[in-house]
């Protein structure tokens, strides 16, 4: 196995497990701090997203193809340049990110509560401190993503894979013990448990830097050895390189803002629209953390799955683009499309028929009438947010970067125009259907511009979404057959021992009901084969007999 490929599989191993136990500490999280506790946490994290990725820029991808670039041509030392200049600038960029958010806190504060700044619901000064707390994120963060990504220009992971599970093991360590501390032991407010978590990602950005420069203290010798061959020295002046290194990070920041940017508008229009329709303020709070932190982190854990699965498609799109070699092209995309829609799909309506059991076993019974509702809507998001990552990556492999951001752009003023007037109308759900609508938009261009400049044909990938689509019918239809005795038999009252009875039944038998229908019509062979060998050998010893 080359060192490259080990390298991608390390990260992407790294990458994967960061992210999935950053979605299920959710569970205990809520189960520390409550809803109310949620919705504080979300009001300080989605606009810290917003600004971290302003700050870094997809710096880390970015970083690792321009001095993986100059590397190449034997000029190791304008990489060096590029990393003294930028820890300046990262951390100067990260310092100002910090100072503005700290200073208009006060009225993001003002802005999420609206005109209903009483009552039950968390207080201008409450929602102030906990993004405060995270605004000191910024200092770090930026200069960590700038190292990261010059390792990756070596082609060495380690240190990017190493540093991104410390750090996300660091944050939720003390996410979890603070929480139980203030709560528990010490008797703290809310507030103060809630402000400890956003400060977390602090502590993990730390952890996640020292880590780093641990690795550098130990390859400073080599990295001073490449230094010395450097054979070429590109002139190239400073404004040039971040010039480059902007212009292969914007595409990146497109797609990694498009959720945070959903959830922001959220954020700014839920509170107040549903206590305008007669919601108390605690209520409004509970259906805005529901949508944007418990139903959302359910939703991206099989979505993570599926996109990395198809992602991994991508380099060999970029390939077949660049040689014209537009059959093998169109047999690449539409594999891509097939994995992400075979996975999501099912995964989708499987959490939507079994919304009630799964929001009341993982987070707090008492919410699962509301909860379990938002999920059994939510649920059917993951399909959009897989594909759109999907198909602006695709649109990056075809080199269309700017229909990327335009795409999104146009999705988020979809979701702009239509959040408040959907949620007078349906309130929680309207919000819901606002997102899927602005994604609709935004998929239904990339899917346009990869037709027209990538010449792809959309037959087999319409004929196997339908057959995946019936299949789901036919597994959401058995599950609730299965699972309707199961609650009648306990008067559709639910404990936690009930609900986990539920799932255990449901994901059982609609896993079986699937696979098997997948298995018998070929499609699984099809979708998966080339990944899963046996089930080729297996095609072909029936086909031979």
């Amino acid at each position: 196995m080359s060192r490259l490929l080990r390298g991608t599989l390390i990260l992407t191993a790294a990458t994967f497990f960061s992210k999935f136990i950053g979605l299920i500490y959710i569970v205990p999280f809520n189960a520390l701090v409550g809803t109310k506790g949620l919705a504080l946490y979300g009001y300080a994290y989605n606009p810290y997203t917003i600004l971290l990725s302003i700050a870094t820029m997809g710096v880390p991808l970015a970083v690792s193809k321009f001095v993986s670039k100059y590397n190449a041509l034997g000029d190791y030392m304008t990489g060096r340049r590029m990393l003294r200049s930028g820890l300046v600038v990262m951390t100067a960029t990260g310092i100002i990110a910090f100072i503005i958010l700290y200073v208009i806190a006060p009225s993001i504060a003002g802005n999420i509560l609206g005109s209903h700044k009483s009552g039950d619901g968390n207080t201008v000064d409450d929602i102030t401190y906990v993004i405060r707390m995270v605004s000191t994120a910024l200092i770090f963060v930026p200069a960590m993503s700038l190292i990261r990504g010059y390792f990756q220009g070596f082609q060495s992971m380690g240190p990017t894979a190493v540093s991104q599970v410390i750090e996300q093991i660091v944050r939720i360590v003390y996410i979890l013990a603070s929480g139980y501390v203030i709560i528990h032991i010490v008797n703290g407010t809310l507030t103060s448990a809630v402000g400890q978590a956003t400060f977390a990602a602090t502590l993990g950005a730390i952890a996640g830097l020292v880590i780093l420069l641990w690795y550098w203290y130990k390859r400073r010798s080599y990295l001073r050895e490449m230094y010395a061959q450097s054979v070429t020295k590109t002139e190239i002046s400073l404004p040039a390189i971040y010039k480059e290194i902007i212009s292969y990070a914007i595409p990146f920041v497109a797609v990694g803002l498009a959720i945070p940017l959903y959830k922001i508008i959220d954020q700014f229009t839920i509170v107040d629209t549903l206590q305008n329709v007669g919601y108390s303020a605690a209520k409004a709070e509970n259906v805005f953390a529901m949508v944007t932190q418990t139903s959302h982190q359910l939703v991206m854990i099989p979505v993570s799955l599926a996109t990395a699965f198809a992602l991994t498609l991508i380099p060999v799109i970029t390939k077949s683009y660049t040689e014209r070699d537009f059959d093998a092209l169109n047999q690449q995309i539409t594999q891509a499309f097939q994995i992400t829609l075979f996975l999501t799909v099912p995964a989708a309506v499987g959490l939507s028929a079994l919304a009630y059991p799964a929001y009341g076993t993982l987070f707090k019974l008492g919410d699962i009438d509301l909860g379990g509702n938002l999920l059994r809507w939510y649920s059917l998001s993951g399909v959009w947010f897989a594909m759109f990552t999907v198909t602006a990556a695709i649109l990056q492999g075809l080199n269309r970067q700017k229909f990327a951001l335009l795409s999104m752009l146009v999705g988020i003023l979809f979701k702009l125009s239509l959040n408040i007037p959907f949620i007078y109308l349906w309130q929680g759900t309207g919000s819901i259907i606002a997102t899927n609508i602005g994604y609709t938009v935004s998929i239904a261009i990339n899917l346009y511009v990869i037709r027209k400049y990538g010449e792809f044909q959309f037959k087999w990938v319409l004929r196997r979404t339908a057959l995946i689509v019936v299949f789901c019918i036919a597994m959401a239809a058995v599950v609730l057959l299965v699972k309707a005795p199961i609650e009648a038999s306990f008067n559709d009252v639910y404990t936690k021992l009930r609900g986990i009875e539920v799932l255990v039944v449901g994901i059982v038998v609609g896993g079986i009901t699937y696979v098997v229908l997948s298995m018998r019509s070929g499609l699984l062979q099809i979708v998966l084969g080339q990944r899963l060998g046996f089930l080729n050998r297996k095609r072909k010893t029936k086909a031979s007999s």
